[in-house]
Order: structure tokens, then sequence, then C-alpha cells
């Protein structure tokens, strides 16, 4: 088992490295959007859709990702017009910042047709265009911005596996352990300075620190907030995994849980700092 994830996700890695930095824009807007595609197919098992509806959604939602991309410029080299994100990146933030830590705390359930399509919608569009917007600033700013979620993921299960003893989310995720999380943000922080410092783009000063540090502390935790999200929604539907496209890893969604959190926020972000 272990041998097997460890060759998908090499493969992953390649497949990605090899698109982040050799496709044009068109054509990575386009692999973005037949991500979102698939991921809403995968989606439609935890909302429990019918199988009609799930191909459906998932045409739709990849579609959806697709024509917005190319209205904000995203098919262009340089967004002409990266401004008109903003609103999706803000519904994203509201959702996952103010909205998120209820739904986890009384364990909602998507009850109906309705809101499984428009909880989708926010998990997946503003992500997929967030993967397109930023690599239009540069290959290394978006690899930056995923590395971020891997990082935390990888700390955290190592964090977990070694000193994990208190349970985060027993109701929702048995495996995720309060060490685990603070060996996410430790490991977040930590590659967050350092990549600051082999940017050059800021010294790293008390004042940096003092700014740098409680953002990355933020991401840390809407990342584990999108990881346990999908754990949630994977319990209500009495599925292990998204789906099984991957193997050794299950399906997509299992993979970019995190990123559906943290990159609309990167995107905000990355909106405000280039006004």
């Amino acid at each position: 088992m272990l041998k097997t994830r460890i060759i998908t996700a090499l493969i992953l890695l390649f497949g990605l490295l090899a698109a982040l930095f050799l496709f044009p824009a068109v054509l990575w807007l386009a692999f973005c959007a037949a991500i979102c595609g698939a991921a809403a197919w995968e989606w439609g098992t935890l909302a429990r859709f019918q199988s009609g509806l799930h191909i459906a959604f998932a045409v739709f939602a990849g579609a959806a990702a697709l024509l917005l991309g190319l209205v904000a410029g995203l098919g262009e080299q340089g967004a002409s017009n990266p401004r008109a994100l903003a609103p999706l990146y803000l519904a994203s933030a509201a959702f996952w910042v103010l909205a998120m830590p209820w739904w986890l705390a009384r364990k909602w359930q998507i009850g109906s047709i309705a809101s499984g399509v428009a909880v989708g919608l926010i998990v997946l569009l503003p992500a997929t265009l967030a993967l397109a917007h930023l690599r239009q600033l540069g290959p290394w700013v978006l690899l930056a911005a995923l590395s971020v979620a891997w990082v935390a993921d990888i700390a955290a299960y190592f964090a977990g596996r070694a000193f994990g003893r208190h349970k985060l989310a027993p109701n929702i995720s048995p495996g995720k352990t309060w060490e685990g999380a603070y060996g996410a943000a430790a490991g977040v922080v930590l590659f967050g300075i350092l990549a600051v410092h082999a940017s050059g783009l800021r010294p790293l000063s008390v004042t940096t620190l003092l700014t740098l540090i409680p953002l990355l502390l933020g991401l840390t935790a809407i990342s584990v907030i999108g990881d346990l999200f999908e754990s949630l929604l994977k319990r209500q539907a009495g599925v292990k995994d998204s789906g099984n496209i991957l193997p050794g890893h299950g399906g997509i969604l299992d993979r970019i849980d995190s990123l559906t959190s943290t990159l609309p926020l990167m995107g905000l972000a990355a909106l405000w700092l280039t006004r």
C-alpha cells in the first residue's frame, strides 16, 4: 500500500510540475477546469446525488470554472480582470472562516439537492479559479501556495504519529490529534519564514515576522478545517474515500480538501497585494 501511495504521489507531482511550468495560460486554465469537473463528480458522492445529477454537476462545475476563468482573463498571460474574482473569494472566505466552524461543531448535513449544489460550487469554484489566478503571478508563487497545504498535511501526519495523544475531533476524524495540528502549525510557520527569506522580497524584520506568523497560523487553521469538512462529509455519506481514481490515495477531493479552503484566501490576498 505504501509503495502504491509513493508511486502515485510521484506521478502526480511530476505531472503537476510539468503542467505548471510548461502549459500556456489557457491550457493551464482548462487543466484546472478539468480537475474541478472531476472533483465535482466526487462531490456528488459526498452529497449523495443520483447518478444523473452526478454527471450534470460535474459538467456544469467544470464548464463554469472555465467560463469564469476566461471572463476574468485567466486564459491569457497576465490576467486582465482578476478583480472579477473578488466576490467569489470573499464568499469562499466567509464560508470557511465564519460558517464552517459552526458547521463542524453542529455536524450539519447536506439535506437537499439545492444545498448540495450550492455548497459544492462554493467549495470548488473559488479554489479552482485561485489555482489559475495564482499561476498568473508565476509558477513559483502557486507552488509556494500549494506547498503550504502540503507542508501542513505532512507535518501533521508525522507529528501526530510521533506525539499524538489528544484527539482533535474524534467524532469527525478519529485519527487527527491536537499534537498533529500543532506540528502542522510549526511546519507551516518554518516553511513560510524560509520561503520569504529565500525569495528576498522582504527582510525578516520583527515587523515582518509579527505579520507573517499570524497569517501562516491562520492558513494552517483553515487548512485543518478544510480537511475536517471533507472527513465529516465522508463519514455522513458512509464512504472511506471520495473516490478511487488515485491508487493508494483515494479520490481527487481527498488530495485537495485542504486546498479548497486555503487557495481562495491566498487568491484574495494576492488581489489585495497587487492592487
